[in-house]
C-alpha cells in the first residue's frame, strides 16, 4: 500500500469516525436514575432508627440502652423508657429496678409478651404481671356490634384526647387485648373488638402498656398516627430507648467475621493432637525373613483360620483328616454305619468308643472355651497321629 492509499483511508476512517459522534451528539439524551440500595447498615441494625429521627426532629434527646441498669444514672422526672427488647431472660432483679424508677417519677413503655392462663393466674411476663394488667387473644373475644363492624377504620385503634373532636388512629396489631381486671387504668385505645394500649399510675410515674411496638418500625411508622402517638406517650422528656437485649457471644462473633481463621486453627490443633496421640503400643518391627520356618507359618495359618471362620472350621477339618486317615487304613470304611464306623476306630486307635464319639461328633454351634477347644483338637490330633 503507497503513501496516498494510507491517507485516503487515515481520512476515511475520521470522517466515520466524526460522523459517529455527531450522530450520537444529537441523540443522546442526558438522564438521572435512581437507584435503590436497600435500607442502609444503621437501619437494618436498628428497626426503630426512623422513629428516633422522628422524635430528634421534634427536640427530644433519644439515647439507646443495652439493659435496665443504666436507670441508675436516668432522672426518672424527665426521662421516659421505651422497653421494647425481649424480655424473657430478664431477672425479677432487673424487674424491681425497671419498676421502681418509674414508681419514682418515670415514664414507662413496654410492650406485653405474653398471654394470661387462668390456671396458673399467671403469664411468663413477669413485668405485665406486676402491672396487673392481663393480655388475651382477641379471636377469644365476643364480636363488636355490628355498627361498629361496618366502620371503616374498625382494624385501626382509636385514642380519644380530652378537648378534640376526632380520635388519633394507630396501627396496633388487633390479634391482641388487653384487659384491666383491677380498673387501675387511666387511659386506654381500643380498636372495634379490643383494647392494644392501657395507661396507669404507677407511684409518681406512669406505665403504658401496648400490644406490639410493630407500629413504631421503619416504614409502619409513617403510616396513620403512629409517629404521632410515640411523640405524645415521651413528650417533653429525654428518652432512653431499649430494643435488642439479647447479645450474640464471643464464639458466635469470631465464627461470623473470622470462619477461615478458624477452620485452620481447628485443623492445625487436630493435626497437633494426631502428632502427639500416646500409641497402644510400641511398633512391631517386621521379623527377618531368614527366621520364619514352617512351623510359624503353619501357626499363622491356624490363627487365621480361626480368626475369620471360627473354631468349627477347624474341628471340622481335623475330624474330616481323621475319617480320610481311617479308610486307607480300613477299606470299605465309607459303607459303615456310624455306630460301626466308630467300632472300626476304637481297634485301630485303641480308643474307647465313647472319646472316638465325643471327638468326631458335630462341634456344637456356641463358641467354646479356650480350654475345651484345646482339649477337642488334642483329642482329634490323638487319633489322626494313631491312624
Amino acid at each position: 500500500m503507497n503513501r496516498r492509499s494510507l491517507w485516503l483511508t487515515g481520512a476515511l476512517i475520521v470522517v466515520l469516525l466524526g460522523t459517529l459522534s455527531i450522530y450520537l451528539f444529537i441523540k443522546a439524551r442526558p438522564y438521572q436514575e435512581v437507584v435503590d440500595h436497600g435500607p442502609s447498615p444503621a437501619a437494618q441494625a436498628n428497626p426503630y432508627l426512623a422513629a428516633e429521627m422522628f422524635l430528634r426532629d421534634r427536640g427530644l434527646n433519644v439515647s439507646h440502652a443495652q439493659s435496665p441498669s443504666v436507670l441508675a444514672d436516668i432522672d426518672p422526672h424527665s426521662n421516659t423508657l421505651l422497653l421494647f427488647g425481649e424480655r424473657s431472660k430478664m431477672p425479677p432483679r432487673e424487674i424491681d429496678q425497671v419498676l421502681n424508677w418509674t414508681r419514682a417519677g418515670g415514664r414507662l413503655v413496654f410492650v406485653a409478651e405474653s398471654l394470661w392462663d387462668e390456671r396458673s393466674k399467671q403469664s411468663n411476663d413477669l413485668l405485665l404481671d406486676r402491672v396487673q394488667l392481663h393480655q388475651f387473644l382477641s379471636k377469644d373475644l365476643k364480636d363488636p356490634p355490628e355498627d361498629q363492624e361496618k366502620d371503616r377504620f374498625a382494624q385501626l385503634t382509636k385514642l380519644y384526647l380530652e378537648d378534640e373532636d376526632a380520635p388519633a388512629y394507630a396501627g396496633f396489631d388487633t390479634d391482641f387485648h388487653l384487659e384491666d381486671p383491677n380498673n387501675l387504668a387511666q387511659a386506654w385505645a381500643n380498636s372495634a373488638k379490643a383494647t392494644h394500649m392501657m395507661q396507669l399510675a404507677y407511684g409518681l410515674g406512669t406505665v403504658t402498656v401496648v400490644t406490639d411496638a410493630d407500629l413504631w418500625k421503619t416504614p409502619s411508622i409513617a403510616k396513620y398516627d403512629n409517629a404521632w402517638l410515640l411523640w405524645y406517650l415521651s413528650a417533653d422528656t429525654a428518652v432512653t430507648l431499649i430494643y435488642n437485649t439479647e447479645h450474640e457471644g464471643l464464639p458466635s462473633l469470631l465464627w461470623r467475621y473470622f470462619p477461615q481463621a478458624i477452620v485452620a486453627l481447628l485443623a492445625l490443633i487436630g493435626l497437633w493432637l494426631w502428632h502427639v496421640a500416646v500409641r497402644h503400643g510400641p511398633v512391631q518391627a517386621p521379623a527377618p525373613a531368614g527366621r520364619r520356618q514352617l512351623r510359624e507359618h503353619l501357626r499363622a495359618s491356624a490363627d487365621f483360620i480361626l480368626r475369620h471362620n471360627g473354631q468349627h472350621t477347624l474341628l471340622q477339618a481335623l475330624q474330616q483328616d481323621v475319617l480320610r486317615r481311617a479308610r486307607r487304613r480300613h477299606p470299605g470304611f465309607d459303607q459303615l454305619n456310624v455306630a460301626e464306623q466308630w467300632l472300626v476306630l476304637s481297634r485301630l486307635t485303641r480308643q474307647p468308643t465313647r472319646a472316638i464319639s465325643q471327638a468326631l461328633s458335630p462341634a456344637p454351634k456356641q463358641r467354646l472355651s479356650a480350654a475345651d477347644f484345646s482339649r477337642q483338637v488334642a483329642h482329634l490330633q490323638t487319633l489322626r497321629n494313631t491312624l
